[in-house]
């Protein structure tokens, strides 16, 4: 997670999410934080492009066995992509309850129509990551 938050703070005008994805032996794959301002890409989340950099440098689609990390809980599209690509575990750190996807308004990767759900990891250093939004937004 503290790498996360690394790349969080590194966002500049951007809201400051952070993900990296590991691979199954802890391994950094990528890592990525949000771009939407600088790309103008309203899906340039830092989960969505960790998973494609992770999926690009695997040579796959599929993360099997790989954990995402990211200082946020992810929305309903970046919840949707980690099940997608077989993520085995997702880690967060600070709950979104206007978004969040992975418990605060919907539960998308825990839902038992899926044919994957991963282990989730729920407030890893939860006031670091809160209070990195918290700054942002004042």
């Amino acid at each position: 997670m503290r790498r996360a938050l690394e790349v969080a703070a590194a966002t500049g005008d951007d809201v400051p999410v952070g993900a990296v994805v590991l691979d199954p032996d802890g391994r950094e794959l990528a890592a990525a934080g949000n771009e939407r301002e600088a790309t103008g890409d309203p899906t340039a989340h830092a989960e969505i492009l960790a998973l494609r950099r992770a999926a690009a440098q695997a040579g796959t689609s599929r993360l099997d066995g790989c954990t995402l990390v990211v200082t946020l809980e992810p929305c309903t599209m970046c919840a949707g992509a980690l099940v997608l690509a077989r993520v085995a575990a997702l880690v967060f750190g600070a709950w979104e309850p206007k978004t969040g996807a992975v418990g605060s308004l919907w539960d998308v990767v825990r839902d038992r129509r899926l044919n994957h759900r991963p282990e989730v990891y729920a407030g890893v250093l939860e006031d670091e990551c809160a209070a990195l939004m918290r700054n942002f937004f004042r």
